[in-house]
């Protein structure tokens, strides 16, 4: 006989498989049944030679399949049917798992798998069926949560059960389900029977979602909920499908009333910055939610209710009631925090750009506007503009449209007042460059005139003539500080170096305003470094000449009081006047006058700032606000102040009436060019025009405002000078003349 040494597990002991293996026996091999996981039963054979020869391996199928005992099925569904009764009953099993699993793949072996999966669906209805009584019997008086927990402890119990049932016929699962796709998997089958008798149930379905919503509204007024258990049963209602229709439109449609109630009151109770943080911390909450219990499927539409509620429709109320007070107090982190918001609503960033366009008008025009105002005027429009420019970059995230919208904000309010602005920024730009250095470091001053460049581009009504001398007066700038680093580069080649360092700014004439000479008396060190420095120039650039400006000089003297040492930044003319001092102890106005040279009204200003002003330096006898013909100053050696470097400014003459005038009258001459411009071209295209209309043209093409008593001495000057001609007949009408 042969000693079959194969390990492989027989799939079940019957007495019929003795039969056939002896049977077999005559062909010289032994046989065990194996079924494999598909139910078909195959045979293995090991063939025995004598002993050292080699082994032959022989397959062979039965000549007739093994035939199950009568009694089999029925007894082996009788141990399955107690077992699934214990699993629902939370006892224990008697029988091995394993062998149960084997009594359910011999069934499928034999073709019993309909009647099987037919008997288990019928066993777990009738289990799910008496289930429901618990829920319909639950006393109305109960707590809502008691219910809730009940219902997810049947709920987590039936998964479970359902997790083994499977596991004990998982080869039915995987054989004759997986191979009718018309047929619910196990456990499938079981979150069908739970939705169908339970979850579905009218009565239950509304208490269980009343009781969920309860939960959530309590959580929205602030108390703590168990959100262990809300996320599973919304998990409970996802996986039975019936989340949508059962919870979700009910909790869309109250999360709409909520939001919509509480906007309207919190609108008319909070101002808008405690406000935006309310809805922030809001949609911060849902989404919390949706991380916590919703279905993910929720967040979109939820995130959505809320921000139509809380903001879409508000969204004029709160810029009409809150912009301009957060644009007033430069409360950065809650522009931010808007423009974040109405970024996420339909129309909320257009809606917000057309207010802070709208607000920029309004502000600009205040500043523009006011006459009282005009002498910050500029430095107003700068401080706004770099107010304007930090809120797009750091709150508006640089948003195009948002820069764009403030351009034409600053474009069109700058230009309602005609000269005036053009006017200051001029006299601004002059102010700046003649302090030089006092004032502000190069690059300071750099970015500074940057800006005012930015300003000044705003304005419509500067004529080209006007516009290219401000750029000439940067663009002298920016060649001064070259020629100061050869000059530098040259003193330092010098044998006897000056102890006084010397900047020089050359200006070109015509670029400039135009400045009265004045001769003044210099000390013998500061003509010798002129006299060095128009050397070096007019070395390098022959045929030029060199005038003195000592109206826009300044100077920093190094002065010892009792306090300590001190810098002084100062104007030339303060300048010579304190040098005196060191040669003596007081003088009269007329002796200093005698001595430095400066025109009389001039040097009344300058005593007048040296010993009158907040940091007086000179002492006046006898003391009063003007300076006087008799009046006689010293040194004041008891001079205290907190700074090292202490700026004394120059008083400045007001601008005269007279000289207004003549200002608004210069920039109307450089418009005229452009206006002469604009009628010639039109002329030329039209051929003939009636003066009615050519003005309307005019109007439409020039960019800055005209009276209409200049475009007609502008049309006779042009007439005048054979570019167009009266028609004969009717004077109102010109023709271009070719």
């Amino acid at each position: 006989d042969s000693t079959n040494t194969s390990q492989q597990r027989p799939s079940c002991s019957l007495p019929i498989m003795a039969e056939d293996i002896r049977q077999d026996k005559k062909a010289n091999f032994s046989a065990l049944t194996e079924h494999n996981n598909n139910g078909v039963t195959r045979t293995s054979g090991l063939a025995s030679n004598k002993t050292g020869a080699s082994k032959k391996l022989v397959i062979k199928n039965f000549k007739d399949r093994p035939k199950l005992a009568e009694t089999y099925t029925e007894d082996t569904w009788l141990k399955l049917r107690d077992a699934v009764g214990a699993i629902q009953n939370s006892t224990s099993i008697k029988y091995n798992l394993e062998e149960l699993y084997q009594a359910v793949e011999n069934l499928c072996s034999y073709k019993v798998s309909p009647t099987l999966y037919k008997q288990l669906r019928q066993l777990c209805e009738e289990h799910v069926q008496a289930q429901i009584h618990q829920f319909r019997e639950y006393p109305s008086r109960a707590s809502v949560l008691s219910f809730l927990k009940r219902m997810n402890r049947c709920w987590q119990d039936h998964c479970r059960q359902t997790i083994m049932i499977r596991s004990i016929f998982l080869f039915l699962d995987r054989t004759y389900v997986l191979q009718n796709s018309l047929l619910p998997s196990i456990w499938d089958t079981g979150l069908e029977l739970f939705r169908t008798h339970i979850v579905s149930d009218g009565a239950v379905q509304k208490r269980t979602v009343d009781g969920i919503l309860e939960q959530i509204e309590r959580e929205r007024n602030g108390e703590t909920v168990d959100r262990s258990l809300l996320r599973s049963l919304l998990g409970m209602l996802s996986d039975l499908q019936v989340y949508k229709e059962s919870f979700e439109e009910r909790f869309l449609t109250d999360t709409n009333r909520l939001y919509a109630a509480e906007g309207q009151r919190l609108m008319q109770e909070r101002d808008v910055p405690e406000y935006l943080h309310h809805v922030a911390r809001r949609l911060e909450e849902e989404n919390d939610r949706v991380i916590s219990y919703l279905d993910q499927s929720t967040q979109k539409p939820l995130i959505s209710n809320v921000e139509k509620q809380l903001l879409g429709e508000h969204m004029a109320a709160i810029l009409q009631k809150g912009l301009s007070i957060l644009l007033d107090g430069n409360r950065v982190t809650e522009l931010a925090l808007l423009y974040q918001l109405f970024s996420k609503v339909k129309g909320g960033l257009p809606t917000l750009l057309q207010h802070w366009r709208d607000y920029i008008k309004s502000f600009g025009g205040e500043i523009v506007g006011t006459p009282e105002k005009d002498k910050d005027m500029v430095q107003d429009l700068l401080d706004f503009k770099d107010k304007m420019d930090n809120v797009t970059q750091g709150c508006f995230n640089r948003n195009e449209s948002f820069i764009n919208a403030m351009k034409e904000a600053f474009e069109a309010f700058i230009n309602k007042r005609p000269n005036k602005p053009a006017e200051l920024i001029a006299k601004y730009v002059d102010s700046k460059l003649r302090a030089g250095n006092k004032e502000a470091t190069e690059e300071e001053l750099e970015r500074i005139l940057d800006k005012i460049m930015i300003i000044f581009r705003f304005i419509h009504e500067c004529g080209a003539a006007f516009t290219s001398k401000l750029e000439g007066m940067f663009k002298d700038m920016e060649l001064s500080k070259d020629v100061m680093i050869q000059f530098k580069q040259y003193t330092q080649n010098q044998s006897e170096p000056s102890q006084i360092e010397l900047t020089v700014n050359i200006l070109t004439m015509g670029y400039w305003p135009t400045y009265t000479p004045m001769e003044v008396h210099l000390p013998p060190e500061m003509v010798k470094l002129q006299e060095v420095f128009k050397l070096f120039y007019l070395g390098k650039h022959s045929g030029r000449k060199l005038q003195w400006q000592p109206t826009l000089g300044h100077a920093v003297l190094r002065t010892e009081f009792k306090e300590g040492k001190k810098e002084l930044q100062v104007s030339l003319f303060q300048t010579l006047v304190l040098l005196m001092f060191n040669e003596a102890e007081e003088f009269s106005v007329e002796e200093i006058k005698s001595a430095t040279g400066i025109e009389e009204g001039e040097l009344r200003r300058t005593l007048q700032s040296l010993a009158c002003g907040k940091a007086r330096v000179l002492n006046k006898n006898p003391r009063g606000k003007d300076v006087e013909d008799g009046d006689r100053f010293n040194f004041n050696n008891e001079f205290r102040h907190k700074l090292f470097r202490i700026k004394i400014n120059q008083i400045q003459m007001k601008e005269t009436v007279e000289e207004q005038v003549s200002t608004t009258e210069r920039v109307f001459q450089d418009r005229q060019y452009q206006i002469d411009a604009a009628v010639v071209r039109i002329m030329k295209m039209r051929k003939t025009l009636s003066h009615n209309l050519l003005v309307s043209e005019l109007y439409n093409q020039l960019k800055f405002p005209v009276k209409p008593g200049d475009l007609k001495k502008r049309i006779e000057s042009l007439i005048d000078r054979d570019y167009m001609e009266r028609d004969k007949e009717s004077p109102n009408q010109y023709h271009y003349v070719a």
